[in-house]
């Protein structure tokens, strides 16, 4: 397959953050996506050839570009819009399927999207294709549905990805089915697996590709996430930096680099990128409804905020708080938009040791149907409780124990993974909070040991910029508050090395090395705080404290 063809999609954007022309070069198919006043659509360059007519193939490969770059509702419409082309090509409904899914890395999709998807997976076999390699693609989807009603999502997910190995297998030529296995690899990398093994695989595929074809929206964005782990993280800086000019009209390809930046400590990088995608989206949240805006907005809208408030901007940060705030209605629920709901809150009050507002925490909005996102909800009842008990509201912090408890059971009935482990050790936390407030300093360090040591055996999940509130870091602010400053700035550098020039432990291995008499490490550490602050919009203390003991020292 000849996916350097330029004549089908041919869209190069050069640059897209604020204030930056576009700059384009047009498709063959003319501007019958453009409108007057904007600049043209930058999708990347996606050649993925189907036997289906001229003015069709055109638009399959429109729609595939968006899909590469997770914009499912457009890329749905234009698979569409590919069958009112031709009819009989089979290919399209095997794009609706799977648009109807939605995003890999939060599957599985919801009982009516998978019955949608199901139903256009046994269109595109009722229709058929007229090569064996596009016949090959249609049945590999249908292992994704197989008694989808009765089996759990992993297996189905996991046979689906082996399908795709084969079908790239049997094409050796064709780069597109080598993409997509890698994308199936990644979305089926299990946490827990520290050898990286589907990541490595995936990466082996990608790798060349990304050679090949520079301005492939769908190469950049998988190696991106499958770089997007603690060990491989520094590999994905080349993708990250590249993807946002592959397709800068696509809000997710802004954002999507930023996987990488949290990873390293780049917040600026991290800060421009979402800014510019949460622009991208503005237009979708500024009405009465969310529709694709629940995913690209509030997405981008966590990131953004955790990145400021990394660089002590505080004020920037509070005014995306005070604009999810605002959101009453979500069109589209999912678990993206829940998250971000509940984290973005949470995220503000903890950063900037604000204890006791993280102790009122309340869901928001409302009405969300918050019963069908349990592990959301709990990442904002974990940082309530942990708040509780860190102030002393031990009564307060046992009942949101209790709550969470329910909420990991909520997760198991719906066979929720990964989430009820992270349940696990944010209760373990609460409780060895409580525990030291009890005066039970022994018991308390050991739980939050526990709690440190269980959240390292895992990674972070792809829709969390980071952790609220990491575990080892915790385990640290416990230390100092027992007077055992040396063995605290060996935890706070222990969580450092896993999340960089996250600005709480760079503080707290400055007070830590400080309290310890090791001077040149509290120096160090005060003036990495300082640069990390060197663009603050707010006088936090830890930068009053920075300064003055530079000033003597």
């Amino acid at each position: 397959m000849n996916i350097q063809n330029r004549n089908i999609i041919r869209t190069v954007g050069i640059g897209c953050m604020l204030g930056v022309m576009l700059s384009t070069v047009h498709a063959e198919h003319g501007d019958m996506h453009a409108h007057p006043g904007k600049p043209p659509e930058a999708l990347g360059q996606v050649n993925f050839n189907v036997q289906c007519n001229a003015a069709a193939q055109k638009v399959f490969n429109r729609a595939m570009a968006l899909f590469h770059s997770f914009w499912f509702e457009p890329a749905k419409q234009s698979f569409t819009e590919v069958l009112q082309q031709d009819p009989a090509c089979g290919m399209a409904h095997w794009g609706i399927a799977l648009m109807s899914l939605g995003n890999p890395f939060a599957w599985p999709a919801n009982p009516a999207a998978m019955k949608a998807a199901a139903a256009a997976a046994t269109n595109a076999q009722s229709v058929g294709a007229k090569t064996q390699r596009e016949r090959d693609y249609i049945d590999a989807l249908q292992a994704l549905f197989l008694n989808w009603e009765t089996t759990e999502h992993r297996p189905r997910v996991v046979a689906f990805e082996k399908a795709m190995g084969e079908v790239a297998a049997r094409n050796p030529g064709d780069d597109e089915a080598k993409i997509l296995h890698a994308l199936l690899l990644d979305a089926t990398a299990l946490a827990a697996d520290k050898t990286c093994t589907n990541q490595l695989r995936a990466a082996a595929i990608l790798e060349p590709l990304l050679k090949r074809y520079p301005d492939h929206p769908g190469v950049a964005h998988y190696l991106i996430h499958t770089y997007d782990y603690t060990e491989l993280a520094g590999k994905g800086l080349p993708a990250a930096r590249l993807y946002s000019s592959i397709a800068p009209s696509v809000p997710h390809a802004l954002h999507m680099p930023s996987h990488i930046f949290s990873r390293v400590g780049s917040w600026k990088e991290m800060v421009e990128g979402n800014r510019a995608s949460y622009q991208a989206a503005k237009n979708e949240l500024s009405e009465k409804t969310l529709s694709i805006g629940t995913y690209d907005a509030l997405h981008a809208m966590d990131y953004l905020v955790f990145g400021e408030l990394q660089q002590a901007r505080d004020k920037s940060a509070k005014a995306v708080v005070d604009e999810v705030a605002k959101i009453k209605t979500v069109n589209v629920e999912n678990f993206v938009a829940a998250y971000a709901l509940a984290a973005i809150p949470a995220r503000y009050a903890v950063e900037r040791n604000d204890w006791k507002g993280a102790s009122a925490l309340q869901l928001s909005p409302p009405d969300l149907a918050w019963q069908k996102f349990p592990q959301a909800e709990a990442v904002l009842v974990s940082v309530r409780g942990l708040a509780s008990a860190r102030t002393g509201a031990v009564p307060a912090a046992r009942k949101d124990l209790v709550r969470l408890a329910d909420l990991k059971e909520a997760m198991t009935t719906a066979k929720i993974a990964y989430w009820p482990g992270q349940t696990d050790f944010q209760m373990k936390a609460i409780e060895a909070w409580i525990a030291l407030e009890e005066k039970q300093p022994e018991r308390a360090l050991q739980l939050m040991r526990s709690a440190a040591e269980a959240e390292e055996a895992s990674d972070k999940h792809p829709v969390t910029p980071g952790s609220i509130v990491p575990m080892r870091e915790l385990l640290a602010e416990m230390l100092l508050r027992i007077d055992q400053p040396a063995a605290a700035l060996t935890e706070f550098e222990g969580s450092l090395a896993r999340e960089p020039n996250r600005f709480r432990s760079v503080y707290g291995a400055a007070v830590a090395a400080e309290a310890a008499k090791n001077s040149a490490a509290a120096k160090t550490y005060y003036e990495k705080l300082r640069s990390l602050a060197s663009e603050a919009d707010t006088k936090r203390q830890e930068v009053k404290r920075a300064n003055v003991f530079l000033a003597a020292n």
